[in-house]
């Protein structure tokens, strides 16, 4: 691979083994990979993967907040191509206000987009107990959006461009709705959500590995 890559640099690409034991190619420059297609997440799956979507679900269900942003979220993150991904530990949640997890993603154009998670294990409503949560969700937005994060490799803050509300489980249309209606069109431009079947297809579109933890023995 080595040999490969001295040959390929000439060209501004290298090759590298991602996290499902597969050859991709990526752009020194750009950052383009050949990871994932367009597509991927529209197609039907196999049966293996079928089965392996199962599989995620299940470690979904069985793990915590923190465990499921850095087994699953971080590794997929990066195969997307963000960079700089960082989780706010117990402890830097607070300077972070509310920021779950912060990250960037650099544009064709070499410019720069910081992203910020607000990360749930359960599902999101806005009915009966859901409530309070809905409304922490709010708080958390609002804080995230006012409040600018460090980026130390350039060694100045930067507001957040988007901000990911993300769920384990269902986000339904009511929390949207709920949400959306507190929010004025300025913020509410920023929020992107990403429930349980969102992340289970991408998941398996990016070929995602499944955490050891998570089970005794392959699924397939």
């Amino acid at each position: 691979m080595d040999d490969l890559n001295d040959v390929l640099r000439w060209d501004g690409f290298r090759v590298f083994i991602d996290g499902s034991d597969l050859a991709q190619v990526e752009a020194i420059e750009g950052g383009a990979c050949s990871t994932i297609s367009v597509n991927a997440v529209r197609r039907a799956w196999t049966p293996e993967e079928t089965k392996l979507r199962d599989a995620f679900g299940g470690f979904l269900d069985g793990s915590t907040e923190d465990e499921i942003t850095e087994k699953l979220l971080v590794p997929l993150f990066m195969q997307l191509g963000f960079q700089r991904i960082s989780v706010a530990g117990h402890r830097d949640k607070q300077l972070e206000y509310g920021t779950d997890l912060w990250m960037k993603f650099q544009l064709p154009t070499r410019h720069w987009l910081y992203f910020g998670c607000q990360i749930k294990k359960e599902k999101i409503d806005s009915a009966g107990r859901s409530e309070c949560n809905v409304a922490t969700i709010l708080n958390q937005i609002t804080m995230m959006l006012d409040n600018a994060i460090l980026d130390p490799e350039v060694n100045r803050k930067q507001l957040l461009d988007h901000i990911f509300i993300i769920s384990g489980g269902v986000i339904t249309k009511a929390a949207r709705y709920w949400l959306g209606e507190r929010l004025d069109a300025s913020k509410r431009r920023h929020l992107i959500f990403m429930d349980r079947s969102e992340l289970l297809d991408l998941f398996i579109a990016n070929r995602l590995t499944l955490p050891v933890t998570a089970h005794e023995q392959p699924p397939f």
